[in-house]
């Protein structure tokens, strides 16, 4: 659906300051909120908010439908005489630019306990229905998941394919002994998400209330060490026997990549889900808008036709694609729950099938104002503003991208020019605002820019390097960054290019921010 002209950040809740090591939902999580007020923003995109895995990765999940409990502010805890200020001595000294993943998880678990610990000796009767209520009505994945989980955890971390095949297959007595035995560990499971969703409730509630909208990211595939796989072995195309995924998605050989993209996901069993009337995925949808207000879908094309390479193979050369049933999917979401809040992340190698079915639903593709200009076929024409119809998201970058900074001094010098060319100028304030101005002036319904372009850094602040193993996720920015000259910048520019609501306009005071246009 067409949704009305405004702007955002794209910043994802790990990368608050926090003194925990990792950003939270505590006090810097409203602070940013205030400042996206300030600023005349509408909208807050973050990347999935699932338990992540070993890879630390957002789009790598144990969960779907789960929070990860590493966001849980410990602050918050306290205010709830959950934990107390001697909980917080003895912190380690974390880096305040990035995540040191292991040392964020050994340091936050022993508190989590001990706040589990603390509800289960302390909490009120009020307290106690309001936990007794979250668990009944999330029920439908909050009881996998936490059995998956207390499993995963007297079991070394070892992914469910290699525990016993009693349990590992769901047998009822397995999984009858399991409940019994795991009971504790599963009410802390159980809690952690129950404290994620009343903190996360409330921030949305708080940025609901300010005119804030939260774009939400929905990974189109899952992993295969997740509770959805395991819970729900027949959705997906997996071995019977061993539980590998039997056919594994991917990308086919392309420019970027002769041997193609070997995600290692189990992709849908199609078949099986349709004749459910794509069950799984309704409550999936319904799980993420309980939480959100619009979603992004990542790799929309998967919904036409995917990439699929057989169980054994070592690159993607040899898959073939597979049509997906998308337009009967999104019938079915679209009789459930109306017209669809969704993005359609529409890059990369699409057919006009795929397009054919964005707009069959109208769902808005993406726009990447870096993707129209350097060398060779990453330059695409069709990524100019003066190319977008209305129904679309602009953004400078993306999570995956470099930072439109990183991105400008890596480009050769003919590649420059052609990007002064196209701005009709040389930089006064700096690329980073040159192109949030050519987002923020674009017809494009909605633009959304990283932070890390407001803030002008450079490539040290990448969120994501795809292919890159490992230091990716753990940007994290200063207490302080958010002061009010950007702001007001930002503000500004907003409001000059007809993205801040009547409501929202602030009078520019004489001698203030015209020089930023």
């Amino acid at each position: 659906m067409p949704f009305p002209r405004a702007s955002g950040i794209l910043l994802h809740p790990t990368s608050f300051p926090s003194q925990f090591g990792i950003g939270d939902f505590g006090s810097e999580a409203y602070r940013f909120v205030d400042f996206l007020v300030e600023s005349r923003q509408k909208l807050w995109q973050i990347l999935p908010l699932g338990p992540a895995g070993d890879s630390n990765s957002p789009y790598a999940s144990y969960s779907a439908m789960a929070g990860n409990p590493l966001l849980i502010s410990p602050g918050l805890l306290q205010k709830k005489s959950l934990l107390t200020k001697e909980n917080f001595d003895n912190l380690p000294k974390f880096s305040s630019e990035t995540v040191d993943f292991s040392r964020v998880i050994q340091t936050k678990t022993l508190m989590l306990q001990k706040a589990c610990f603390n509800f289960k000796a302390s909490a009120t009767s009020f307290q106690q229905q309001e936990f007794s209520e979250f668990c009944q009505s999330q029920a439908y994945w909050l009881d996998d998941y936490a059995l998956f989980m207390a499993l995963k955890d007297v079991h070394g971390g070892a992914g469910w394919n290699a525990w016993e095949p009693a349990i590992a297959h769901r047998q009822p007595e397995a999984i009858q002994l399991g409940q019994q035995q795991l009971a504790e560990e599963i009410f802390y499971h159980k809690y952690l998400q129950f404290e994620f969703f009343n903190q996360w409730s409330q921030l949305k509630r708080y940025a609901n209330q300010r005119g804030i909208k939260i774009i939400g990211d929905i990974a189109i595939y899952v992993a295969q060490d997740s509770a959805d796989v395991w819970a729900n072995p027949k959705n997906f195309c997996l071995e019977e026997q061993t539980g590998e995924p039997a056919l594994m998605a991917g990308t086919p050989p392309d420019y970027f990549s002769a041997t193609g993209q070997l995600w290692g996901n189990p992709v849908y069993n199609w078949a099986h889900l349709e004749q459910e009337d794509f069950k799984w995925w309704v409550q999936r949808f319904q799980a993420m808008l309980n939480y959100v207000d619009l979603i992004r879908i990542d790799h929309f094309r998967g919904f036409h036709a995917y990439w699929a390479v057989k169980q054994g193979e070592t690159t993607a050369n040899s898959g073939k694609w597979v049509l997906a049933p998308g337009e009967a999917f999104f019938q079915v979401l679209q009789e459930k729950f109306g017209q669809l809040p969704i993005i359609a992340e529409d890059l990369g190698e699409v057919t006009p099938e795929v397009y054919a079915l964005r707009d069959r639903f109208e769902f808005p593709g993406m726009k990447i104002l870096q993707f129209a200009f350097g060398g060779g076929l990453q330059a695409e024409k069709r990524f100019l503003p003066f190319n977008y119809q209305s129904n679309c998201v602009v953004y400078t970058g993306t999570h995956d991208n470099d930072t439109t900074v990183g991105w400008f001094n890596q480009l050769l010098p003919q590649e420059r020019e052609e990007v002064w060319r196209y701005l009709g100028c040389t930089s006064q304030l700096g690329i980073h605002w040159d192109l949030i101005r050519l987002a923020l002036s674009s017809v494009a319904n909605q633009a959304i820019i990283p932070l890390q372009d407001v803030l002008g850094l450079g490539t040290e602040a990448r969120m994501n390097f795809p292919g890159k193993d490992e230091g990716n996720w753990g940007w994290r920015y200063h207490q302080g960054d958010l002061t009010p000259g950007i702001s007001d910048r930002l503000r500004t520019m907003t409001e000059t290019y007809g993205r801040a609501t009547i409501s929202q306009k602030s009078r520019v005071s004489k001698g203030g921010n015209n020089e930023f246009i």
